[in-house]
């Protein structure tokens, strides 16, 4: 394992000769310094060696850690690499370091293109807890790394317990569950950092990398979503957010010594930079409406089926024209006031509760039980219809108003992203995927999405005024076509004076105009003499 490795297997001595023979730049070595961001590049299967200096006697162990946007890269102490080896896009080792020893040197590859990355090797003191240094479930005896899996409803991230802090060359503190563990006195604090919304480029992500590496700058400029005791478990679950960059982090603090170490930052998009369909480059709109047919059909058809995104989505879609299209026909047909009411009631109710769960309220662990969340859900959805049962007008134009403006956001997030969208989108997620339910929901609200809110409430005030001052000197509910269309019907048979007495019926009409079209493709024959008079 790599938790008491050296610069190879030279000893104590050989290693101290070795320093003295080290001249001071090393050709074909990159060297860094402790706490320094250093931006690198790597060529394709070649190694990137570098190598550290100076070590101070006061650091104990240190965390080296590699970032790059997306490709994996292979970090490791030994060529070829072994079990002191870390891959991905945000590897990380840690390096226990000896008595008297102060350099080491590493190693860096990528299989993949040429990769820019940004690298740090962050010191430790004796005192600071060991990231990761309770890492019984891995092949690494120190595990430093922050574990990141991710799909379209959620992103899990696990880690390995932290260690007590020890001296240079002392045993590690048993990580067994005795009484004589000391590592569970040990708290962890989760982090998050939202990039700037819509921007997946390289130079905003090693920026904000800095700002969340150290535990001084992720507790000034992270948001704490989780704090874990000793005996907690080490996974987490936030809602994942499609083309969104999140940097996440872990503090990991000693009450006892009142010292504190960060675990290696991870970072994620929701999405894929090398898919060559619905990248993070070409994001589209997942959200079909709030007519009831195309949700529930929605929801139904994905859970019952393996059917691909684009067929699901036509399928949806046109189960939800023939949703509008029945609630069009029973308005025609039957005129019902409050069975028209109750549908556009829900579809308001609907939005609402989402508004509700979409607050910090949602995280509120109570609803992580599916009866008890969607019980809630469905009786403030139902609120709405009840409240305005007496007042059909005024419910028609408050859902018309506040639904129509915030159609117009959501339209406008295919375009410009805003976390707007996910008002509706969490609770799609949340009746898709059954492991939603215990992600912790929490979206950026930053210039875009302020400038949006300000752009839904002028559309919603300005239309439910426009409306109401529309209205107000006409009937509540204006008589359904089928009446009106009776009505002028019967008032045709019996008034002779009216012009539309003497229409011809519908048959007559229909077969006069098939005569006419017969009339078109019927060539004419020739009349008289053909040739040219002569004058």
């Amino acid at each position: 394992m790599y938790s008491a490795l050296g610069p190879g297997s030279v000893g104590w001595v050989g290693l101290f000769l070795f320093q003295l023979a080290l001249p001071q730049t090393l050709p074909g070595l990159t060297e860094f310094k402790l706490g320094r961001f250093q931006e690198i590049t790597l060529i394709r299967n070649m190694s990137l060696e570098a190598i550290m200096l100076n070590i101070p006697e006061n650091v104990t162990f240190i965390t080296i850690q590699v970032h790059a946007q997306y490709a994996d890269m292979t970090l490791s102490l030994k060529i070829p690499a072994n079990v002191s080896s870390t891959l991905g896009p945000d590897p990380s080792l840690l390096l226990s370091l000896k008595p008297r020893e102060s350099m080491f040197m590493w190693h860096l590859q990528t299989q993949a293109q040429n990769v820019t990355a940004m690298s740090v090797i962050l010191p430790y003191t004796s005192r600071d807890p060991v990231p990761g240094g309770c890492s019984l479930g891995s092949n690494m005896t120190i595990d430093p790394n922050l574990h990141l899996e991710y799909n379209m409803y959620e992103v899990t991230i696990s880690f390995a317990p932290a260690n007590v802090g020890y001296t240079r060359g002392a045993a590690p503190p048993t990580c067994e569950a005795t009484r004589q563990a000391t590592h569970w006195r040990l708290q962890y604090y989760v982090y998050q950092y939202f990039l700037p919304e819509g921007d997946v480029s390289e130079t905003v992500l090693f920026a904000s990398l800095q700002k969340m590496a150290e535990v001084h700058q992720v507790e000034a400029n992270g948001v704490k979503l989780f704090q874990l005791g000793g005996q907690d478990e080490t996974s987490i679950r936030v809602t994942s957010i499609r083309g969104q960059g999140v940097i996440y982090n872990v503090i990991v603090k000693d009450p006892e010594m009142n010292t504190s170490a960060a675990y290696t930052l991870v970072h994620v998009y929701g999405c894929s930079f090398t898919a060559k369909v619905d990248n993070c480059y070409t994001l589209s709109l997942f959200f079909f409406g709030f007519i009831i047919l195309a949700f529930l059909s929605f929801v139904l058809i994905t859970r019952t089926s393996s059917l691909g995104y684009s067929v699901v989505l036509s399928l949806t879609s046109a189960l939800g024209l023939v949703g509008g299209g029945l609630m069009v026909v029973i308005w025609w047909r039957f005129g019902s006031v409050p069975l028209s009411m109750l549908l556009v009631g829900l579809v308001l109710g609907f939005l609402l509760s989402s508004m509700v769960i979409f607050t910090p309220v949602g995280n509120i662990k109570v609803f992580q039980d599916d009866s008890v969340f969607w019980v809630t859900f469905m009786g403030l959805a139902l609120l709405v219809p009840l409240l305005f049962f007496s007042c059909p007008r005024v419910l028609n134009i408050l859902a018309c108003g506040i639904i129509g403006s915030y159609a117009v956001i959501l339209a406008i997030h295919t375009f410009v992203f805003t976390s707007l969208a996910y008002i509706t989108l969490n609770i799609l997620k949340r009746a898709l995927n059954d492991d939603f339910k215990v992600a912790y929901s929490n979206v950026p609200f930053q210039k875009n999405d302020f400038i949006l809110i300000s752009v839904w409430m002028v559309l919603l005030v300005t239309g439910v005024i426009f409306q109401f001052a529309r209205e107000k000197d006409e009937l509540v509910f204006p008589p359904h076509p089928y009446q009106t269309w009776k009505r002028e019907r019967e008032r045709r048979k019996t008034n002779v004076l009216d012009p539309s007495h003497h229409v011809p019926p519908i048959k007559e009409r229909v077969r006069n105009a098939l005569a006419t079209c017969k009339q078109l493709f019927i060539k004419q024959q020739p009349v008289g003499e053909q040739t040219p008079l002569l004058l």
